[in-house]
C-alpha cells in the first residue's frame, strides 16, 4: 500500500470516514503520520470551539466580577474558583459521571456522555473560568483617563463599554490569553484518557500515538510525531492571535515593530 493510499483511508479515520480497521502490524511511518493527524483533527475541533464559545463567558464572568452587584460578583468569583482549584482531569471524570447520572433522568442527557459534547463543554467551563481572570485583570488596568475622557465627550454606559473599555481591556490582555489558548489545545489531549470513552476506536492524537506505541513497544516513533503537531498547531494559533493582536493595536504607534539599528546609537 502506497502512501497516498495510506492517506485515503486513514487521513478521516479518526472521524468514521474510510477504512474502519486499524493496522495490526507492519507498521509504516506513513500510516503513524496520518492516523495521529486525523485524530488532531478533534484536538483542534475541541479546542477551537472551547475557545470561542468560553471568550464570551469570560467577558462576562470579568463583567460580573468587577460589578458592584453582589451576587453577579459572587456568582463570577465562585465559577472562577471552582474551575481554577480543581484539576481539569478530575473536572472531566466528574462531568462524565455527572451527565450518565443525569441520563437516567432527562433522555437527552446522554448526548452529553458522548467526548464530542460533554468533553466540549468541560473545556468550554474550564478556558472560560481561566480566561475570565485574565480578562478581570485586565480590566482593572484600563486607564482611568481614557474613561474619564470618554464621559467628558458624553460616551456612557453600553456605548462606552464597547467602544472605550472593552477593545482597551482585550488589548491589554491578549498576550496572556495567547498563551491559555496554547494551553486549551494542548489540554485537548486529556480527552479520550478520563471518563469519555472513544468509540469504535475514533480517539484523538494521542489515542492513535499510544495505540502505535503499544503495538510497537517504541514510543519514539509515535510520540515525537504527535510532537511535531502540535508544535506546527502552536505556531498556527501564535500566528493568527497575532494577526488579532495587531489589529487591536493598529492605532498606537509601531515604534516596536521597528529593525533595531546595527550601531549603539554614539556611534554617529
Amino acid at each position: 500500500m502506497s502512501c497516498l493510499e495510506t492517506i485515503a483511508d486513514y487521513g478521516l479515520r479518526s472521524l468514521g470516514i474510510g477504512e474502519r480497521l486499524l493496522p495490526r502490524s507492519d507498521f509504516t511511518l506513513c500510516q503513524q503520520v496520518t492516523l495521529i493527524g486525523s485524530g488532531m483533527l478533534w484536538n483542534i475541533y475541541f479546542g477551537a470551539l472551547a475557545l470561542v464559545s468560553g471568550f464570551a463567558l469570560a467577558t462576562m464572568v470579568a463583567v460580573g466580577k468587577a460589578s458592584d452587584n453582589i451576587v453577579a460578583r459572587k456568582l463570577s468569583e465562585w465559577f472562577v474558583f471552582l474551575f481554577r482549584g480543581s484539576p481539569l482531569f478530575i473536572q472531566f471524570f466528574f462531568a462524565y459521571f455527572l451527565f450518565l447520572s443525569l441520563k437516567q433522568v432527562v433522555p437527552w442527557m446522554g448526548a452529553f456522555s458522548s467526548a464530542w459534547a460533554g468533553a466540549l463543554v468541560v473545556l468550554f467551563l474550564n478556558t472560560a473560568a481561566y480566561s475570565g481572570e485574565i480578562f478581570y485583570g485586565a480590566l482593572r488596568t484600563v486607564p482611568k483617563g481614557d474613561l474619564e475622557a470618554a464621559e467628558a465627550y458624553g460616551i456612557t454606559g453600553w456605548t462606552k463599554f464597547r467602544r472605550i473599555t472593552w477593545p482597551t481591556m482585550l488589548r491589554l490582555a491578549w498576550p496572556a490569553y495567547t498563551n491559555e489558548a496554547i494551553f486549551l489545545f494542548h489540554a485537548t489531549t486529556l480527552v479520550f484518557f478520563t471518563g469519555f470513552p472513544a468509540r469504535q476506536q475514533k480517539g484523538d492524537a494521542l489515542y492513535y500515538a499510544q495505540y502505535f506505541a503499544d503495538k510497537t513497544f517504541n514510543p519514539f516513533v509515535p510520540y515525537p510525531i504527535l510532537a511535531g503537531y502540535f508544535i506546527l498547531l502552536t505556531l498556527v494559533i501564535i500566528g493568527i492571535m497575532g494577526a488579532m493582536n495587531r489589529r487591536l493595536n493598529r492605532h498606537l504607534p509601531q515604534a516596536a515593530g521597528r529593525r533595531p539599528r546595527l550601531l549603539p546609537q554614539i556611534i554617529r
